[in-house]
Formats: C-alpha cells, structure tokens, sequence
C-alpha cells in the first residue's frame, strides 16, 4: 500500500548547517520544511549539520511541523550516515537527490527499512520524495515512482542554470517553455504511479515574485499541488496560488449539494453552473474539498 500523503502546497528548504533558520523557519508559513544535508551545506559542515538536522527533526517534529531531510546523494557514501542519524517518528519523508534509476529508491528503501526497525517505528513510516536532475531520472520517472511504496512526491522541473540544466542542455527562460515537456512528462508519470500529490519547483530568483507566481500558476494548471522553494518570501506567493478560493470551494459544495439532490431525482447527470457535470465531476469535488480540510481551511465558510 503506498505512503498515504499529505497535501502540500510550500516545502521551503533550509540549510541544515543554520539552527537559527530552522528553528524559525516555520513562522513564514510553509506547509513543510527540508532540512537540507546536501548542496547548502559546505564538505566540512557536513558531519555538525547532520547532528544539527537530527535534534531538530525531533524538536520541530514533536512540535508538529511536517520535516522532510535532503540526505546526500547515494555516490557520495554520506546517504547510510545521514540516513541513520535523523530516522526518527517525528520524520515525514526523505528527499532524496539526483535519483537516476529504480534501484536508487530501493536502495534507500532497503536502509530506511533498517533504521526504522532499529528504533521500533512501523516500516514505511518514512516517505521518499526522488529528487529527478538529470536526463537519465527523468526518463525513468515512471519506474522510479514504482520502485518503492514509499515514494509520495515527486516532480519534474528545471530551474535556472542548475543540474537538470546542465544535463540536459535547455536554454532556460522565465516563460518555461523549454521545460514544460519535462513538467509534463513527469507529472503524468507521477499520477500513473498513484502519486497523489505531485510536487515540482525550479524558481531561484528570490526577488521575482511575479515570475515565481506565473511559474506557480503554470504548475497548478498542469496538475502539480505544491512547490519546493528555496526562500521565505516566496511562501505567501505559492500558497496563495495552489489554495483554492472561497468562490471554488462553494462552487465545489454547490456541484456536490445538487448531483446528491438529482440522485435522490434518479438520475446521475446534472446541469450545473451552465456544466453538464456528473459523477466524475462530483468525485473531482470531493477530492479538492478534502485536500482543502487537509491544509485546515474552514469550508463551512465559503458561502454556498
């Protein structure tokens, strides 16, 4: 069975070498942090930054914070260490970076196995979210997904200048038509593997706003439901574009109001808001009004 999900709209990283900005990162509001090992943390911060992410992974977990930890990448024989040292009840998943193959994720499965039977959690406590950089993982996205029930999320992006850049070759602009195959490509991989919450990312210009929130519209129209991001003061942007206004939540509580009414008519087909809508439509209704619960937005409040 996979890792049931949670939807999350903002997952702001956070150098795991910073204990002050991580102890105050959740008061920007994002729906969850990565405590980062990986590329925000210099080679000889590596081994302090681990004990560092460790202990706040327990304090911000048992606060209630949603924790994902970026380990480092399986060649550079750091992954086992990083691995040991934050599984932990209080962890919510493991970015895991620059996946290329199915066996990078069954590997990490195989450890996180390990280390959850060692502290007395359930196996599979821990979701991976497998980070795809290079032309290789991205064309194996699909199988990636499949390669453990643990995978929850999981994206295609390709921001300025970084690693799925370089891999691949594209020339990067701020409309990301150069990327949008690789957004595309993956999502559709994501959603037939059963990944119910797929998210993307890739916008490194912290005083861009505007461009960030096209990018984030992009996503959303796509089918993406969230963002990685890399600062603070991109977090109010990207959960104001994946949260759905008061006037959808009541359009979707009106659709589903009026095909319950028709059913007790005996019928399954209705015209609604100028939409013949039926029971798929309702079952869209459903599933974003739950999403919606999930992130504790009233919808009660949203006028019918």
């Amino acid at each position: 069975m996979r890792f049931k999900a949670k939807p999350l709209r903002s997952v702001m990283f956070v150098p795991g070498n910073r204990e002050d900005w991580m102890r105050k990162a959740h008061q920007y509001g994002p729906d969850a942090l990565i405590l980062d090992l990986e590329d925000s943390v210099p080679e000889a911060e590596k081994d302090r930054a681990r004990s560092l992410v460790a202990g706040m992974v327990e304090e911000l977990g048992s606060a209630g914070q949603t924790l994902f930890v970026r380990v480092n990448r399986l060649e550079t024989g750091l992954t086992g260490f990083d691995l040991e040292a934050v599984t932990s009840p209080h962890l919510y998943g493991i970015l895991l970076p620059k996946v290329e193959r199915p066996e990078d994720v069954v590997e990490v499965d195989i450890l996180l196995r390990y280390f959850e039977r060692k502290t007395g959690m359930a196996i599979g406590s821990i979701c991976i979210d497998p980070g795809l950089e290079t032309a290789d993982g991205i064309r194996q996205a699909y199988d990636i997904a499949m390669a453990s029930e643990r995978v929850a999320h999981m994206g295609g992006s390709g921001g300025k200048g970084g690693d799925t850049a370089r891999s691949i070759g594209f020339q990067w602009t701020a409309e990301g038509m150069e990327t949008l195959f690789i957004k595309s490509k993956v999502l559709v991989d994501a959603r037939s593997a059963g990944i119910e919450f797929p998210i993307s990312g890739g916008w490194f210009d912290i005083h861009d706003l505007e461009g960030l929130r096209d990018l984030a519209n992009q996503l959303k129209q796509l089918g993406y439901t969230g963002m990685n991001l890399i600062h603070p003061s991109h977090v109010p942007v990207v959960n104001e574009v994946f949260t759905p206004s008061a006037e959808q939540i009541a359009h979707w509580k009106g659709l589903l109001k009026a095909m319950e009414e028709q059913r007790q008519a005996g019928s399954a087909v209705v015209t609604y808001a100028g939409d013949m809508v039926d029971i798929a439509h309702e079952e869209t209704a459903r599933t974003m009004l739950e999403m919606v619960r999930q992130w504790g937005i009233d919808t009660e409040a949203a006028a019918d």
